[in-house]
């Protein structure tokens, strides 16, 4: 038997309860996109996705296919790495560090002499406006570009052309060693961007370097119990490349997709573990609306070949991490419910209603292969 289980980053359902202290009131990720001319998601649809609460203007099927719901988020945060190490049953009590003002100069003497490069600009920025402002002086002076975000991220931009791939990768490796403790944020994120001034672009070439999870997730219990894990997309750089048996790293939701269907029908069993990173990187965090909406889009069509390649055995549960709603009036993620939909021949639908933890995701797949984590309740 398979599982197969597919975040769509950053789809969030609506704000949750305590948005308002995130500073993401009524924030509501897939009502924005929806709003576009070309939002079309017949086949969520039908699998039940109008019928979670709160996305009842998407319209309700009367036969769902899949059984549906909603979650909660527990963890303090509203990240990909707080998310997902929830979606796998660890619960982050205490949000991962941010850094609203820049890094401090301590920090950043350490960094300089462990790379033997210079920092350039050292504040919250959006990655494309960051190129823009600082990428002539960064090929310049072969200084690298040092960012942030509202999310705990310590995020390096540097030119393909300056710093080659893997002496970027090596630097965001020296500064994940660094970033601990008190600097421990949840990612180091590799920026690689190409151009001539005035045209600078970000590659396809990011690479996620994640704090370890504080405790055994999903994927550890898995492989612990001889279950096969298979990674596609940024999966692999989220959990630190821990409990996974085989990683496929992709460069865009496309491919993402391409390779989770190839390994479907060749009958990879186990848990094939997917996120579809450019709905968020592409498209939420550049408030991108009809992009958005024509990647889910693309999701939804390709969903019919993903059902029709499973056994009659096999599980698939299409959730999310966290919202980034593309109509807010912030590039941030968002703190929103996540939808859930499970799907399988051999399990009838039924409502799930509101879930208590992202974690009923993780659990509900450990009691499939007789396992089971230290959070979380089984939904089926």
């Amino acid at each position: 038997m398979k599982s197969i289980l597919i975040v769509l980053d950053s789809l969030g359902a609506g704000a949750l309860p305590d948005a308002a202290a995130f500073g993401d009131a009524g924030a509501h990720t897939i009502k924005s996109i929806s709003k576009s001319p070309h939002f079309a998601v017949p086949n969520l649809q039908k699998m039940g996705l109008g019928n979670i609460e709160g996305l009842e203007f998407l319209g309700a099927s009367d036969a769902p296919k899949a059984s549906y719901g909603r979650a909660m988020e527990r963890s303090q945060g509203k990240d990909t790495t707080i998310g997902h190490w929830e979606l796998a049953g660890v619960v982050s009590e205490r949000p991962l560090p941010t850094f609203p003002d820049g890094f401090p100069q301590e920090l950043l003497q350490k960094m300089e002499q462990a790379w033997g490069r210079g920092i350039l600009c050292n504040r919250p920025y959006s990655g494309t406006e960051v190129i823009r402002d600082y990428g002539d002086e960064m090929v310049q002076t072969g200084k690298l570009i040092v960012y942030t975000s509202a999310d705990s991220v310590f995020q390096i931009a540097a030119h393909e052309e300056i710093v080659p791939l893997e002496e970027l990768y090596e630097i965001c490796r020296k500064a994940r060693e660094i970033l601990k403790g008190e600097w421990g944020v949840g990612r180091v994120i590799a920026r690689p961007f190409i151009g001539e001034s005035g045209n600078y672009t970000r590659t396809a070439n990011r690479r996620d370097f994640s704090l370890e999870p504080p405790q055994d997730t999903l994927l550890d219990i898995l492989q612990k119990k001889g279950v096969s894990v298979t990674s596609v997309g940024k999966i692999v750089d989220i959990f630190a490349e821990r409990g996974i048996d085989r990683a496929i790293r992709t460069h865009s939701n496309t491919e993402g997709m391409n390779e989770t269907l190839r390994l479907v029908q060749e009958g990879q069993d186990g848990l094939i573990f997917l996120n579809l990173v450019d709905f968020d990187m592409i498209y939420g965090h550049r408030q991108d609306v009809d992009g958005y909406a024509k990647a889910l889009a693309e999701f939804d069509g390709w969903l019919p070949q993903l059902l029709a390649a499973m056994e009659p055995e096999d599980r698939l549960i299409i959730t999310a991490d966290h919202g980034c709603d593309p109509a807010d009036q912030s590039t941030d993620h968002t703190r929103e419910y996540i939808p859930i939909l499970v799907y399988s021949p051999a399990l009838p639908p039924r409502p799930l209603g509101t879930r208590q933890s992202f974690s009923d995701v993780g659990q509900t797949i450990a009691g499939w292969y007789d396992t089971a984590l230290t959070e979380g309740e089984r939904m089926l």
